[in-house]
């Protein structure tokens, strides 16, 4: 038996110091220079992400990790999973969170919802050749209505910055908030539906009671009313692709355009997508979003538009605010 072996398993050895400090010396150096390449790669791998270029405000390779999640997340729901309900005893009144687009108070009779790509849209009584012509007007004075409180701020002067879509003969500017204007709004000249809110509202009524989820990190238990954007669809149904389907995105934005949010069409057409036209068994006030704003359950906050003034069928993946400022666009729950 080597003397090595004999050391180790004689109890009456006893270590010594030297060589303790020898051992301790060898752990030291390899932990250092463990922690050394751990963090470099760390450092490097940093860099290699906060290095590549951006796409919306955010690090592409970043953009292309929330990319792999939503993907995962279509897999896995298909965008067919319920949010789970509640009885309306556990509802509560929603806080107000987020008045881009929303700042001014809008005249309701002035307001009108604008429907881009419909089916055979000629057809419809409310058809017009260019529903960028409408004006919406707003309340000069102070307005307070179930505890919203508006004071009229006049209109940006229009500023010619030469882009012919986003700029429109008479109108205020678009996209004077943060992300700015929106690449997937219409141009002028755009034909189609100017629907009033009795062209909605003759829709079977629903009522939802369901978790509204920010993406802030808080959530509140809330009763909601209006119709099921799926009967909206069915109503006022998407021209079809030639090969008969459907386009794959719905767009949305505020009126004059400085709110604006992309979906899947198959987010629209989920049974529990609304368009609010109440709350807790009251009519939708402005500051959520009056006259009409959308509630997708299975969704963040963020992605829920209030005040909407234009919707467009569409085939190309639509613009939307919270994305280019480095938000998820699929925001699934």
């Amino acid at each position: 038996m080597s003397e090595r072996k004999v050391k180790r398993e004689d109890p009456a050895h006893h270590t010594t110091d030297a060589e303790v400090l020898a051992a301790s010396r060898k752990l030291t150096r390899r932990s250092f220079a463990v922690a050394a390449i751990g963090a470099a790669a760390g450092f490097g791998l940093y860099r290699w992400v906060d290095y590549s270029r951006d796409d919306g405000m955010q690090p592409v390779r970043l953009r292309r990790a929330f990319q792999a999640n939503a993907a995962l997340s279509r897999k896995v729901f298909d965008e067919r999973a319920l949010a789970p309900t509640y009885p309306a005893s556990r509802a509560e009144n929603l806080r107000i969170n987020g008045l881009i687009g929303i700042k001014e108070a809008i005249l309701p009779e002035s307001w009108r919802l604008q429907l881009v790509g419909a089916a055979n849209e000629k057809n419809f009584a409310q058809y017009v050749p260019d529903v960028t012509t409408w004006t919406y007007e707003y309340s000069r004075g102070t307005e307070s209505t179930e505890g919203d409180h508006f004071t009229f701020v006049p209109p940006e002067p229009v500023v010619n910055r030469g882009d012919p879509i986003q700029e429109r003969a008479g109108k205020r500017s678009r996209g004077l908030e943060e992300a700015g204007p929106s690449y997937s709004t219409v141009s002028a000249g755009t034909p189609g539906l100017l629907l009033a809110m009795a062209d909605i509202t003759r829709l079977p009524a629903n009522e939802l009671v369901t978790e509204f989820k920010c993406v802030e990190g808080w959530s509140q238990i809330t009763h909601w009313s209006g119709v099921r954007m799926a009967d909206f669809i069915e109503a006022y149904p998407p021209a079809r692709k030639p090969n008969g389907s459907l386009p794959r995105y719905v767009y949305m934005e505020t009126p004059n355009g400085d709110y604006y949010v992309g979906y899947d069409m198959r987010v629209c057409r989920h049974p529990q997508t609304l368009l609010v036209t109440g709350m807790a068994g009251k009519p939708l006030t402005q500051r959520h979003g009056a006259p009409l704003r959308l509630h997708a359950p299975t969704k963040y906050g963020y992605k829920q538009i209030k005040r909407i003034g234009l919707i467009v069928y569409t085939d190309l993946k639509p613009d939307d605010y919270w994305t280019k400022l480095g938000y998820d666009w699929y925001a699934g729950l």
